[in-house]
């Protein structure tokens, strides 16, 4: 009878081994959690909340209370494996996060960001000091009073960064100002959080020099794993010059390396966190092995590590032990506390940096998401028996994911309410200050403009310190199916079966484009690729262009240069695109007509020769739009910028000279619209004349024109002295300046002077580039008909 029972004993042990048992229960917090996403997403909840739930629903607080399903899923031997899996998960989490973050915007707001993580991260431990001994008594604990001390505080100190990265994206705000900088914070808390950790661990190490030997060998060793990925990425580069992406075996091997000094680390007593996130972020962005590992990682990590990490979190949670009264007030004790802590410190801290309140509140509650190293303190306290209390780990764990569970909704409910501060906001570049961050959105449909569009944005660098963030986007047909008597397991002669395969060589020559741009100027240029059918595809560059707040759209021309210099057209969809992007963009949009003769002429670490660039000014808002653009250009020493204003004959009396700032008393009695428009044509030039013409570091020139033949006749004799025309949309409405001109006109979309320039009558070498102001976006019903 004994020998019956233990065969069924390990049969039942085989039947449940830790491995069947885990992955069970991954698969269904996977399930549930995709389920939840379904129902909870048009509710405007984030994923990583959705994602606890998930787990806290499956666990010993939800579906794991029926006892079937609790011999099921829980066992007791399976902690181990757990919490090497954890560590798996954890490693890469944040080796990804390092790799997507923007670091230089992380040095460059490094004291904000500290201040944050310092004020919320002190206030609450103070508040946990405060506590400590009530939870000691209530808990009925025993060991060291210190050792809870610390557990309570990294617990209330931490701020889970995976959480916080997470729910920001979700919510669309990950790149706004508020976005970035509770990013910066919650990573700047961690490393405060993962500090205490390491002191926890090692507290019965009391050997001083032993800790300062650990922590020395700590950065030895990130150091040497950092510069290894930078020499072994610029090899794999190299090697890989004609490929699209690095192959699995290299992918492999730069994930081992990452994988061996997080071993180490934590066998040293160190978590891994930190270093993953400092590994991921110091490695070399620009190449094909920075971007192999996001294409590789993003869809595993996003799709099925994420909900698994956080979903576990959930399922550890076990509310049905909060039974007893003393319990329940530690449990109110703790949650408030928390909040409290985050509260007060962050706000402190923002009234410090003169912050405004609402966005101090909603910085506050993101900097109180939890679920990342406060769990590996509980669990390095339950395992080292540091404090002698089964139900103060249990009541910790509930603490920190109620916790999320609770503000978390709140959060999504604070960013829908405070979108106007934290929402996509216009830029009017005729009143931006050029010292501040650019975000631009240059799209192509092939490699061939490529080297211009890069040239572009490398001149509206504008000075080394103000900041830019510059995404290409690749955009790639989707052709439309042409049978209708397949299969659904059948594919047409040139349908592919990945999205990926889609762009074919182009992909690899525009790669080499960003990889040589990279290394020569140092600006990193972000990639983006869509596939979709043309009559789409403007929805897809308006979406990308708002969850990445652009200040400007530059679209290619549908028409490219061929060698005999004549322009011919493209595919047949791309000029439509063009013209629904005008309609309907949230934002600044500029045509770029590509000469092929200037491809790369712009781009002013090339070479030292001096690139000269006019401004073509007429008058409206598309043109002061174009004005403020160019300012950056100006500020650029490599680059010889020239503003040329076409005045009517009968403007001469009035304004004469460069001295745009002199009006008279005629001006400022106008009332129709074109007094209103030519008033402030007047203010922006005469702020653009004081600070960039008067300083010498830009040129002004007047033409004064009578009709628009003489315009078209004063745009041919300059036509071979610039490399590059930039000229707004539509001047000023019905001018006398440009009468005549659209007698001809052939691309309304470039307006009449950009379609002039355009044209095959108009014989230069320079690219020309037409810009329109943003304007709200007009309903247009044959959009999806075209």
């Amino acid at each position: 009878m004994a020998a019956g029972d233990q065969q069924d004993g390990a049969c039942n042990k085989e039947l449940f081994n830790p491995i069947i048992s885990m992955g069970w229960q991954y698969s269904g917090i996977l399930v549930i959690s995709h389920i939840l996403q379904i129902l909870l997403k048009p509710l405007g909840q984030a994923s990583p909340i959705v994602q606890i739930l998930a787990g806290f629903l499956m666990g010993p607080s939800g579906f794991s209370r029926i006892k079937k399903v609790e011999e099921f899923f829980i066992q007791s031997y399976n902690s181990g494996y757990y919490e090497f899996m954890a560590l798996i998960f954890r490693t890469i989490i944040m080796f990804l996060i390092g790799l997507e973050t923007d670091f230089p915007y992380l040095m460059r707001n490094i004291r904000p960001a500290s201040i944050i993580a310092c004020g919320s991260s002190i206030a609450c431990t103070i508040f946990a000091a405060a506590v400590t001994f009530l939870v000691f008594q209530e808990t009925s604990s025993h060991g060291s009073s210190f050792l809870m001390a610390l557990m309570i505080i990294i617990t209330l100190a931490n701020a889970a960064s995976p959480i916080v990265v997470r729910v920001a994206a979700d919510l669309k705000f990950a790149t706004s100002d508020t976005g970035k900088l509770a990013i910066s914070s919650s990573l700047i808390a961690d490393a405060y959080s993962v500090f205490l950790l390491f002191i926890l661990s090692e507290f019965k190490t009391t050997s001083v020099v032993k800790w300062i030997g650990f922590l020395i060998l700590y950065f030895i060793i990130v150091g040497v794993v950092i510069v290894i990925n930078m020499y072994l990425a610029n090899w794999l580069n190299r090697r890989n010059r004609n490929k699209k992406y690095l192959g699995n075996t290299e992918i492999f091997v730069l994930v081992a390396i990452l994988y061996i000094a997080a071993m180490a680390l934590e066998q040293l007593g160190f978590s891994s966190i930190i270093a993953s996130f400092l590994i991921g972020s110091m490695f070399p962005r620009g190449g094909k092995a920075a971007r192999t590992l996001l294409i590789k990682l993003t869809y595993p990590i996003h799709n099925f590590i994420f909900p698994i990490y956080f979903g576990n979190h959930g399922f550890r949670a076990d509310v049905t032990k909060l039974k007893s009264l003393r319990n329940i007030i530690v449990f109110v004790i703790l949650i408030l506390s928390s909040i409290g802590g985050k509260i007060v410190g962050t706000l402190a801290a923002c009234f410090h940096l003169k912050i405004p309140y609402r966005e101090g509140v909603l910085l506050a509650f993101m900097m109180n998401l939890k679920g990342h190293v406060d769990m590996l303190a509980l669990t390095i306290g339950l395992a080292n028996e540091l404090v002698l209390s089964e139900n103060f780990y249990d009541v910790m764990i509930a603490t920190i994911i109620v916790n999320t569970l609770l503000w978390g909704p709140i959060v999504a409910f604070m960013v829908r309410r405070e979108s106007d501060i934290i929402g996509y906001r216009q830029i009017y570049f005729e009143s931006h200050n050029p010292e501040s961050e650019l975000r631009i959105l240059a799209c192509v449909h092939s490699p061939r403009p490529v080297a211009t569009m890069l040239g572009l944005i490398a001149a509206s660098r504008g000075p080394r310190e103000v900041p830019i963030t510059a995404y290409l986007m690749h955009l790639v047909e989707l052709p439309d199916k042409k049978k209708t008597n397949l299969m659904y397991n059948q594919k047409e002669d040139d349908e592919l079966s990945d999205e990926d395969d889609y762009g074919g060589n182009d992909v690899v020559e525009i790669n080499d484009a960003m990889d040589i741009f990279n290394t020569e100027t140092g600006l990193l240029v972000h990639q983006i690729k869509t596939v979709s059918p043309f009559k789409r595809m403007h929805t897809d560059v308006c979406n990308t262009a708002e969850d990445i707040r652009a200040s400007i759209i530059v679209l290619p021309f549908h028409k490219h240069q061929r060698i005999d210099g004549k322009l011919e057209n493209g595919k047949q969809g791309i000029r439509p695109t063009n013209q629904k992007v005008l309609r309907h963009a949230p934002c600044s949009v500029a045509i770029l007509i590509d000469r092929g003769l200037t491809s790369g002429s712009l781009n002013p670490s090339g070479s030292d020769s001096l690139q000269h660039v006019a401004i073509l000014f007429f008058g409206g808002p598309d043109d002061r739009e174009a004005l403020g653009f160019s300012k950056r250009l100006g500020m650029d020493h490599h680059i010889n910028l020239t503003i040329i204003r076409f005045l009517p004959l009968s403007s001469k009396r009035q304004i004469s000279g460069v001295d745009v700032a002199q009006k008279t008393d005629d001006v400022l009695m106008a009332i129709s619209n074109d007094e209103v428009e030519k008033e402030a044509d007047s203010t922006v030039l005469a702020d653009f004349h004081s600070r960039y013409v008067v300083t010498g570091q830009v040129g002004y020139v007047e033409k004064v024109v009578e009709n628009g033949g003489e315009t078209a006749s004063a745009l041919r004799d300059m036509a071979e002295m610039y490399s590059l025309f930039i000229v707004g949309k539509n001047g000023r409405g019905h001018s006398i300046l440009t009468t005549g001109m659209s007698d001809w006109e052939e691309c309304p979309e470039l307006g009449k002077v950009g379609d002039f320039l355009a044209s095959p009558e108009f014989d230069i070498s320079g690219s020309v580039l037409v810009v329109q102001q943003y304007r709200p976006s007009k309903n247009d019903d044959d959009d999806d008909k075209q």
